[in-house]
């Protein structure tokens, strides 16, 4: 599949965060990427980015468009016995987090707060604060499943902004392939509703492949070391880290 990107807004992204099809849509999302494998690949992902660190401080972590912020407790679940402390930043621009999540995260060792704000204002922010009030340094920022609803300046800006808080970025995206292509019309099977049948076709469309997250990266390639890559059938990821990073 060459066609290049096709970024249409998304029919879940027009609705009230108390619609009932969104509610709905959000529940899809979890059998989705139980399907796409998702939490298993952004946990090998996270434990390689950060294998060569050493500090023994809680780990900083910011989630860009974390939705509800289940995916991520997926993911914590399964890395809490070898990030036992970790201080979590939900980021997204409705307020999806509710107070469960929030104490599911305590439960395992981590401190989770939720932003609700936009992403590019995030982006805006000179110097954004952590939940400690201090300028923002995040050891690693994810991005999963959102990265796809950006285009030319906005992505670039977006990047840019990653480039400049973090030492470690990670985004797992839809793969733009047509074997993703066929899956996303056939979504269905697992009980999806409209507007995630919707949803999964164009955001197929909207996905990346070969080294085209590469060519966006703001910083030099001697200052980072950058893989993107096909994981599973149905994701492409994109993983960096400066280099010299503790």
């Amino acid at each position: 599949m060459t066609v290049s990107r096709i970024v249409t807004a998304e029919a879940l992204d027009g609705l009230a965060a108390d619609d009932p099809a969104a509610t709905r849509s959000r529940r899809d999302l979890r059998r989705v990427h139980r399907v796409m494998g998702t939490c298993s690949i952004v946990r090998r992902a996270l434990l390689d980015a950060t294998a060569s660190r050493r500090e023994p401080a809680p780990l900083r972590v910011l989630e860009l468009g974390a939705g509800d912020g289940n995916l991520m407790l997926g993911v914590a679940r399964a890395l809490a016995p070898a990030w036992p402390r970790v201080e979590l930043t939900l980021l997204d621009a409705q307020a999806l987090v509710d107070r469960s999540t929030i104490a599911s995260y305590a439960e395992l060792g981590w401190t989770a707060i939720a932003k609700v704000v936009d992403v590019l204002d995030w982006a805006a922010v000179a110097e954004p604060l952590t939940m400690d009030s201090e300028p923002a340094n995040w050891d690693i920022i994810v991005a999963n499943l959102f990265l796809h609803h950006f285009e030319g300046a906005q992505l670039i800006t977006l990047l840019g902004a990653v480039a400049a808080r973090t030492d470690r970025f990670f985004a797992c995206e839809p793969r733009r392939a047509w074997f993703a292509l066929a899956g996303s019309h056939l979504i269905g099977a697992i009980g999806a509703n409209a507007v995630t049948r919707e949803d999964a076709v164009l955001s197929v469309r909207a996905g990346f492949r070969g080294k085209e997250l590469t060519t966006l990266w703001p910083a030099q390639s001697s200052e980072w070391r950058v893989q993107e890559y096909s994981a599973g059938l149905f994701s492409h990821c994109f993983r960096v880290e400066r280099r010299g990073a503790n």
